[in-house]
C-alpha cells in the first residue's frame, strides 16, 4: 500500500487588486506540476511539486511549493518511479494525495487575502414554484 505524505515548502501569494474595489468576473487558472521524482531509497521516492493559481484579469497571484514522500511495497515505489523515468503520468493516489493538500491550503490563502477561491463553488440553482393546477376531472 502507497502512503504519500505531502509537506508545503513555499507559499507565495499577493493580492493586486484594490481592497476597496468590487472583484470583476473572473477567470482562474490553477496548475499542478510534478516537476522532479527522486527515488531515496527502495521504498522510498520525493515527489517535487508546484501549484500555481492565476486570476484574469490580474487581481492575485498564489504560488504554493512542496514535496511528497512516497512510501510503500518496493515493487510499488519501483513501478511508480519506472513511470516516472517513461514520462508517464503520476498514479492518481500520488496526485490526488497532493491536490488535496495544496487546494485546501490555496482556500485558505485566497479567504486571508479576500479574493476568490481556486475551486469552483457549487452552484445551487433557484427552484421554480410548482405552477398552481387544478386537479384534472373538476370543472
Amino acid at each position: 500500500m502507497i502512503k504519500v505524505n505531502v509537506s508545503i515548502t513555499n507559499i507565495s501569494a499577493e493580492r493586486f487588486w484594490n481592497i476597496r474595489k468590487p472583484i470583476p468576473p473572473i477567470k482562474i487558472n490553477t496548475n499542478l506540476n510534478i516537476f522532479e521524482m527522486e527515488k531515496k531509497s527502495e521504498d522510498f521516492l520525493e515527489v517535487s511539486f508546484v501549484l500555481t493559481v492565476n486570476y484574469n484579469p490580474s487581481i492575485a497571484q498564489v504560488s504554493l511549493k512542496g514535496k511528497a514522500h512516497v512510501t510503500g511495497d518496493k515493487s510499488e515505489v519501483s513501478k511508480i518511479y519506472k513511470g516516472y523515468k517513461e514520462k508517464k503520468p503520476p498514479p492518481p493516489v500520488v496526485v490526488q494525495s497532493i491536490s488535496n493538500v495544496v487546494f485546501v491550503e490555496s482556500v485558505l490563502i485566497s479567504r486571508t487575502l479576500k479574493i476568490p477561491p481556486p475551486i469552483p463553488l457549487p452552484r445551487i440553482s433557484p427552484t421554480e414554484k410548482p405552477s398552481e393546477k387544478k386537479p384534472s376531472g373538476i370543472v
